[in-house]
């Protein structure tokens, strides 16, 4: 009997591919900058991002003006929480349209651009759907990843869950205020994070006491402020720098 193999997560992944790099080159274009933020449901993420956000993005060069894409599977719980911070807030559904899936993928990015206030934001941070597998997998069009992972999950997280991981820029630690309350190995989950990441930068923070969060606003602060791959700031940005209008 004859056989076919058929590649389907590998053309899955090709297509996704080609649909994020047209949305960097769009990204890009626009001089934003963007992070595809990522956690398991529960881990603090939409908290740390409230927490990084209120009090402003700025430095010597001014203000860096962030934008949020929400991703969830329904609802607009996140979404509204982050707009009382009078930052353009987007919502992505993915029970509509896209099956109810637990993760945005490049496609799902695109056929919302038109929605996003690129013109008006320097930093996109697009906050993924709660899950440590498939987000991992897609990516959107991003410059940087970051994930949450919150010490209430176990320290074996990293070997579990490797890809994730392993694929991103920076791992925020959070809840570190409940660690006099668990049966936690910090080091031992820093240890997974070596084994599985070396070098990765890390960063202990808590979105309750708000400790180790202006070290992450920073953080995106300087993403923000990256050079493009031709050597010079985002047009947009080098205008507002040199005080001219954008």
């Amino acid at each position: 009997m004859h056989r076919t193999k058929v590649r389907v997560a590998e053309d899955v992944l090709d297509a996704n591919a080609t649909i994020a790099r047209a949305n960097r080159a769009d990204f890009d274009q626009a001089g934003v900058r963007v992070v595809n933020l990522m956690s398991a449901p529960g881990a603090g993420k939409t908290a740390l991002l409230e927490r990084a956000l209120a009090g402003g993005l700025s430095d010597e060069l001014g203000e860096v003006r962030a934008g949020v894409l929400e991703g969830d599977v329904q609802g607009s719980l996140d979404a509204q929480r982050l707009a009382m911070l009078h930052v353009p807030v987007t919502q992505l559904n993915t029970a509509p349209g896209f099956g109810g899936e637990c993760h945005l993928d490049a496609n799902m990015v695109r056929s919302a651009l038109s929605a996003l206030p690129l013109g008006e934001i320097d930093l996109l941070v697009i906050e993924n759907v709660g899950n440590l597998v498939c987000p991992a997998e897609f990516r959107v069009g991003e410059d940087a990843r970051a994930m949450v992972c919150s010490v209430t999950e176990g320290e074996d997280k990293p070997l579990k869950y490797p890809l994730m991981f392993r694929t991103c820029d920076l791992v925020l630690i959070n809840k570190i205020d409940l660690l006099p309350h668990l049966d936690f190995s910090l080091d031992a989950l820093l240890g997974n994070l070596e084994r599985i990441h070396p070098g990765v930068q890390h960063m202990l923070v808590s979105a309750r006491t708000g400790e180790g969060v202006r070290a992450f606003a920073d953080w995106l602060l300087a993403r923000a402020r990256e050079r493009t791959s031709a050597g010079d700031l985002a047009p947009r940005q080098a205008a507002r720098a040199a005080g001219t209008p954008a």
